[in-house]
């Protein structure tokens, strides 16, 4: 059964679903803007995802974390789902265009090298700062067609909005760190329930103090939140999880410079975002970049 054709083949698929599911998160998050603000969106969906995974947790009978794992837990889901998603859906929902956002977080390969390499005290190759360079240049390129300068620097692709963006990059960059190192061997459905806890307490506390806690229950705004809670905070992470615990890490790296492209065509097919030559070209020295970091050398024979 373990070498079945159809295990093999889900395994190979395992990779390029996640990527597609991924991608989809930044039109969500494009989607939901009008109709909610973005903290209280994901203070919405967080809990939601939480309860769900403790649902599945009790069905199947999973053993719940001692109080040190659930702690390892909750600090990784801050980083991983709050800490990243509430500064991506902050900007988009200030105009920074989705495909952007989706090219910016692409580059989290890159910073998850350099902050493992940092976690565990190891020495950082050339092959990292090159692909670090290699990839500031290209978001470079993405952004200074249409990067704003003047009033307003809270709309649209700013300094603040892009910083904003690189902040949710990093926070997933040391989640992926900190659930490798602290909480790997956690059951998937316990572990992923305390996961939420982390990222509602991460989403939920600036949400009262700097938003409105507007949702206005239209239908795309629903639609926003059942996708977001059932594709991306079940399946996707779910398929990540699984993935980081078998070993395929990698090959998600690996594809993941397809995330802005899918992204910027969904966006186009469903918002009209356009991207200039120049941006499609940053975009392709980005996916440079992070192949640059990602491959895998071939030993000599």
């Amino acid at each position: 059964m373990k070498d079945s054709p159809a295990i093999r083949l889900a395994a190979a698929a395992a990779p390029v679903v996640f990527v597609l599911m991924w991608a989809t998160g930044f039109v969500v998050a494009r989607l939901s803007a009008p109709h909610a603000d973005p903290l209280t969106f994901l203070g919405i969906r967080f809990p939601i995802a939480g309860v769900l995974f403790a649902l599945i947790a009790l069905a199947i009978a999973a053993p719940w974390p001692g109080a040190r794992q659930a702690f390892h837990a909750s600090v990784a889901g801050a980083f991983l789902h709050g800490g990243y998603l509430g500064p991506v859906y902050w900007a988009v929902a200030h105009g920074m265009p989705a495909g952007v956002s989706a090219l910016i977080v692409g580059l989290q390969p890159l910073m998850t090298a350099i902050i493992a390499a940092a976690m565990v005290q190891e020495r950082i190759s050339l092959r990292h700062w090159a692909g670090l360079a290699v990839g500031i240049l290209g978001v470079a390129l993405v952004v200074s067609p249409k990067l704003e300068l003047g009033p307003g620097l809270a709309e649209g692709i700013t300094p603040l909005t892009t910083a904003v963006n690189l902040l949710g990059a990093l926070s997933i960059s040391f989640g992926t760190v900190y659930q490798k190192r602290f909480a790997t061997a956690l059951n998937l459905a316990s572990g992923g329930a305390w996961q939420y806890v982390g990222a509602s307490l991460a989403v939920l506390i600036p949400a009262l103090l700097m938003e409105d806690l507007r949702f206005d229950g239209s239908f795309q705004a629903w639609f926003a939140l059942g996708w977001s809670v059932i594709v991306l905070s079940l399946g996707a992470i779910t398929l990540l999880m699984l993935m980081i615990r078998l070993g395929d890490v990698g090959r998600v790296s690996s594809l993941i410079f397809l995330v802005p492209g899918v992204s910027a065509l969904m966006a186009y097919v469903l918002f009209g975002e356009t991207l200039v030559l120049v941006q499609i070209a940053g975009m392709a020295v980005c996916a440079a970049a992070v192949l640059i970091v990602t491959r895998k050398r071939v030993p000599p024979p």
